[in-house]
């Protein structure tokens, strides 16, 4: 934790010095996305880079030569393997030896960790496409960067909110063991109130059997589950859930567990489950039509919030620029026109707080049968609307 802290600490001290000479070529906007495109994690990753590339393409982008919104733009994929060591390596590449401007993507929060130093210390923009880390948001918050997802926190606070309205009073919370899955669990205890959680249960990352944890929610015999398990995890996790038989007794609450990308994996096995996120297909705004219109037509399927969360990192940008009149040189000047604009996402018009975290809704969704008799995940109601519980500890020099 004391190295996280330095490394922190060393990028807002360089963040604060003037800017340097553009990187790359000086017409170029160059963009590197930072991602994970093998192993359990690409269940995430793909998701998300196909929603980036719907977001290029709104602004003319398909190829390297073309012009998004108008600039001559050059884009860099990186796979980061769920590796901190990897996702450095990759940050380093894209900063010196191709000269992005940008660095954006980043699902998990060790890579984070890592690759955000080297970023950060070259006076790059970061967007955060994913990962949402508590020490950006608070005290470690920093004016070269903007989140186009959400503070990690948020979800299981709002998570934690509606286990107290509906009196659940014995919960097991899950998750794996690296630095957003503790905070998820940290943040939703924050908010759980009226009740207890029986016991907090820490699963590998990347972790497939769940039969040790599921014998333990049996022995414990809560009323309710809050289960984080992103990516290939989720879909392990339901499925073992479904043969444990538990799923007559016991609630499942999930977050980042089961979503539109993975549902036609998990099945049956998730009916019943209770998601909370801060998209949902049927919201009703322009831009939500269109984007999943869009999406249908290019992949076949429907969006998920990984897919949101790409596009949005291409609606950041593209606000920045409008903003910047095309300028993009200067990455403290863009981080300030994206948060002081915000932009428009399928979740509607994005706001954000001082610390260039999100403000927006959550809500709360079931897994369900549609209509049709087909299995959706289907808006029951919102949660919460307001800002990250960290924003306050930002130092007043390191908001925009």
């Amino acid at each position: 934790m004391k190295t996280i802290r330095r490394l922190f600490a060393a990028a807002i001290a360089v963040a604060t010095v003037p800017a340097l000479a553009a990187p790359g070529a000086a017409q170029e906007l160059r963009i590197g996305f930072i991602n994970t495109t093998t192993g359990g994690g690409a269940a995430i990753g793909k998701p998300l880079e196909n929603g980036f590339r719907l977001g290029l393409k709104a602004g003319g982008w398909t190829k390297d030569g073309d012009k998004f919104n108008g600039i001559a733009t050059r884009v860099f994929f990186s796979d980061d393997q769920v590796k901190p060591d990897v996702g450095l390596r990759e940050a380093e590449k894209l900063v010196k030896q191709d000269q992005v401007h940008i660095v954006a993507g980043i699902i998990w929060g060790n890579v984070f960790n890592a690759a955000s130093r080297v970023v950060l210390d070259n006076k790059r923009l970061l967007i955060g496409g994913v990962s949402g880390q508590a020490q950006f948001a608070g005290e470690n918050c920093n004016p070269l960067f903007v989140s186009a997802s959400h503070q990690n926190d948020q979800i299981a606070e709002a998570t934690g909110e509606v286990l107290t309205r509906r009196g659940i009073k014995r919960v097991v919370a899950l998750a794996p063991n690296y630095q957003a899955g503790k905070e998820f669990l940290d943040a939703f205890e924050r908010t759980y109130k009226g009740g207890a959680i029986a016991e907090r249960l820490i699963f590998k990352l990347g972790e497939s059997d769940f039969q040790a944890e599921i014998s333990k929610i049996r022995a414990l015999k809560p009323e309710a589950i809050v289960v984080f398990a992103p990516g290939a995890m989720g879909i392990a996790f339901f499925r073992q859930w479904q043969t444990s038989g538990l799923r007559q007794d016991v609630k499942v609450f999930s977050f980042y567990t089961i979503d539109e990308s993975n549902l036609p994996a998990i099945g049956e096995s998730g009916l019943g489950a209770f998601d909370t996120n801060n998209w949902t297909p049927e919201l009703d705004n322009p831009v939500n039509r269109q984007f999943v219109k869009d999406h249908v037509a290019a992949y076949n399927s429907m969006p998920a919030i990984y897919t949101v969360y790409g596009y949005d990192v291409a609606a950041a940008i593209a606000a920045g620029l409008k903003h910047t009149n095309g300028k993009f040189d200067d990455a403290a000047a863009l981080a300030r026109a994206i948060r002081k604009n915000g932009f428009e996402s399928p979740r509607g018009a994005m706001n954000y707080g001082p610390n260039g975290f999100l403000i927006q809704a959550y809500y709360l969704r079931e897994v369900a049968r549609g209509a049709d008799g087909k299995l959706a995940i289907i808006s029951r109601e919102t949660i919460s609307s307001k800002p990250d519980s960290f924003w306050e500890k930002c130092p007043a020099d390191r908001r925009i």
